[in-house]
């Protein structure tokens, strides 16, 4: 099984309950991969989600809380001073925004095969990652997600 990291849009899509269709589609993605032990995802994107979660979304803190400490269950990839350069050598390379380079400095790191977003382009690799939209059309979770 393809070991798959999880950008902040996938987390944040799972916990919004005005997100409809992609809403079940992240929880699913979520949970599969915490089940086959082959999801990944960083300290970068859970600070994103708690973000959006505490401001946006409105959440009550105690359930932010309850949500980390479950997406937890994934490996999480701590940045270290190494990844924080990596990153600006991959934004460099893919003229990514520095955020979105941490992400894929995040994959590589975990030796992650695949990018679960919505907003990398799909079907790129970065850094020999293959970038997937789950929510496109054709998108298979068995191919992912155990």
């Amino acid at each position: 099984m393809k070991v798959c990291f999880v950008d902040s849009n996938i987390v944040i899509y799972a916990n919004d309950r005005k997100a409809g269709a992609k809403q079940t589609t992240a929880i699913e993605l979520v949970t599969r991969l915490m089940r086959g032990q082959n999801g990944a995802l960083s300290v970068q994107v859970l600070q994103e989600y708690a973000n959006v979660a505490l401001g946006k979304m409105n959440q009550e803190v105690s359930v932010v809380l309850r949500q980390l400490r479950h997406l937890e269950r994934l490996h999480v990839v701590v940045p270290s001073p190494a990844a924080v350069r990596r990153a600006i050598e991959i934004r460099s390379t893919y003229q990514l925004s520095f955020w979105d380079a941490s992400i894929v400095a995040a994959a590589e790191s975990a030796d992650c095969m695949v990018i679960l977003s919505e907003d990398l382009n799909s079907g790129q690799h970065y850094a020999g990652i293959e970038a997937v939209n789950p929510f496109a059309p054709g998108f298979r979770l068995s191919d992912y997600a155990g």
